[in-house]
């Protein structure tokens, strides 16, 4: 799909999502943008629970790629049924956050990313999977599912916005947090842990000033694991701080290294668990693995490997 050569591909974007929900011509805008850049798009508007159908149906016809438009969470729906075909996943990050896009160094500009589409460079990505749920940035147990639900209802009750709501949210659950009793098996090692948030991510997550949060990378193979530290609510307040502003202290998270697969337990026989800022109550134990290079994404060209 390069050059001038024109191919209808199908476009979804979520009706619900960002600057879709925003934009009233967003429809138009895409239509226009991939014109531009020499394809011709079947654009539809649908609902967040309709993307992995969609996809699915688009996977089984062979096409050799489907865009979607929206945030992360859209993305990891359109993720969980192309991982492994050969369907392309290309990404409009019209989302709120689209920290996906950005590790990917996929343009916000539509225009951009657009013309992107049209170069069809694709490269092949690792995807995490939950008990088979599939996550393409992180999943968490704990502190963090539960300011999300708090996000949520604020959200449809109030009308909050996604940043306002989560502020809020993480005030009152950082005033009524707990512990959870976990067992985890990492590879073949096993240890018992009492800790208010595990955090599981899609490979290496940068830690530094200079790019906390981010990945340099999304194909080593490797889930990364951090668990809290037990903690009084003043030093887990202390070390929330600490985290937004960076400053971290090794007392406040232990980082395991080198985990493909990972096994968590727990007394309790379902466990809210967030996948990509979206809350699911799991079946214990959770089962992690890292699928790699399972999803083949259109990327620039300077990050084709």
């Amino acid at each position: 799909m390069s050059g001038k050569q024109r191919v209808a591909v199908p476009v979804l974007l979520n009706r619900g999502g960002g600057a879709v929900a925003a934009d009233g011509q967003i429809a138009e805008k895409v239509r226009t943008a991939l014109a531009e850049a020499g394809v011709d798009a079947d654009i539809d508007l649908i609902d967040g629970g309709d993307y992995e159908v969609r996809c699915r149906s688009a996977a089984e016809r062979g096409d050799p790629v489907v865009v979607v438009g929206g945030g992360d969470g859209t993305v990891s729906a359109a993720a969980s049924v192309l991982a492994g075909t050969n369907t392309r996943l290309g990404v409009l990050p019209l989302g709120t956050l689209n920290h996906f896009a950005r590790d990917l160094g996929i343009p916000t500009d539509i225009a951009e990313a657009a013309r992107l589409i049209a170069a069809g460079q694709d490269r092949q990505v690792d995807i995490g999977d939950m008990n088979g749920r599939t996550f393409i940035n992180n999943s968490a147990i704990g502190l963090y599912p539960l300011m999300v639900v708090d996000r949520d209802v604020q959200r449809k009750r109030l009308g909050r916005s996604k940043r306002l709501a989560m502020l809020v949210a993480s005030a009152r659950t950082l005033l009524r947090f707990n512990h959870q009793r976990l067992t985890l098996q990492a590879n073949d090692e096993q240890a018992r842990v009492d800790t208010p948030l595990l955090f599981v991510g899609n490979n290496d997550y940068r830690l530094d000033i200079g790019g906390a949060g981010q990945r340099d990378s999304l194909e080593d193979g490797q889930l990364f694991v951090l668990v809290m530290r037990k903690k009084t609510r003043r030093g887990l307040i202390a070390a929330s701080i600490r985290a937004l502003l960076n400053r971290t202290r090794p007392d406040d998270m232990v980082r395991i290294e080198g985990v493909q697969r990972l096994r968590v337990a727990s007394r309790r026989s379902m466990l809210p668990v967030s996948l990509d800022g979206e809350v699911v109550q799991a079946k214990t134990p959770l089962e992690y693995t890292i699928r790699r290079k399972a999803l083949r994404v259109i990327v620039p060209e300077a990050n084709k490997g």
